[in-house]
């Protein structure tokens, strides 16, 4: 067990250095998240004014949509430092000493993890600072770190995923433009039952990530709503645990290649 948090942590403070190392890397999803909070919370105030609209703030609506985006940026960022661990060859070097599957898999969770905690910060940070109010209190502004910390690790898992799937950086990015549509066809701009085309909001009902954006969303404007929060952990942890699952088995694929 010692071994184990002892190879995590080597491979995770790797990550983590490699990552802050990179202003080209770290910069972006820190700030791309927030123009395009600026640039919605204005140009869509109006959705506010339909009749059953949950909130008179677009921000405090649309603030959790910047934690999700920050959680896609993990991803790539995660599948492209891992992919190229995978072409320098570092990855067949690993393959010749003791370290464990698992401590390999999390210890590269570590760049994500942290740049998700950075984001995490600094987009409540924003939006309290913008005149949102979190209804939930406190407790809930350190619940949406968690939860937000906990999408993270899914979607980077997910994209260590793809980088062992496809062995290449360009692989990984190539699958950013689909994870990112997942996101414009959920509940991002508008409430599930305001939307008015039927088949645009049966696809977001059963888009996973409207569930996730919804359980921050919950947490910001309504308070504690235990459905959309049980709904939004439990879609969390199963995309973890999903991801896991297909990374570990692809890894083998690939160490027994090597």
């Amino acid at each position: 067990m010692k071994t184990t948090l002892r190879q995590t942590w080597l491979i995770a403070r790797r990550s983590i250095i490699r990552t802050f190392r990179q202003p080209g890397v770290f910069i972006p999803p820190l700030t791309f998240p927030l123009m395009l909070m600026a640039v919605n919370s204005n140009g869509l105030r109006a959705a506010t004014h339909l009749p059953g609209f949950p909130t008179h703030s677009f921000l405090a609506f649309f603030l959790p949509f910047s934690f999700m985006q920050g959680a896609l940026f993990a991803s790539g960022i995660a599948g492209t430092d891992f992919a190229r661990d995978i072409d320098t060859g570092f990855l067949n070097r690993l393959a010749l000493t003791p370290i464990r599957g698992s401590a390999l898999l999390l210890g590269q969770i570590g760049g994500a993890l942290g740049i998700g905690a950075v984001q995490a910060v600094l987009y409540l940070s924003v939006g309290l600072a913008a005149g949102v109010r979190i209804h939930a209190g406190i407790a809930g502004a350190f619940v949406i770190l968690i939860l937000a910390l906990l999408i993270a690790i899914g979607f980077g898992t997910l994209g260590l995923w793809i980088a062992l799937r496809t062995g290449s950086g360009e692989g990984v990015q190539s699958q950013f433009p689909l994870l990112f549509f997942l996101l414009f066809i959920s509940s991002m701009n508008l409430p599930r039952n305001l939307i008015e085309v039927r088949w645009f909001r049966d696809i977001a009902t059963i888009n996973p990530t409207s569930y996730l954006i919804e359980a921050l969303r919950s947490l910001v404007i309504e308070g504690w709503n235990g459905q959309a929060l049980g709904l939004g952990f439990g879609f969390t942890f199963a995309l973890i645990a999903g991801s896991l699952l297909l990374a570990t088995r692809q890894l083998k694929i690939r160490m027994a290649r090597t």
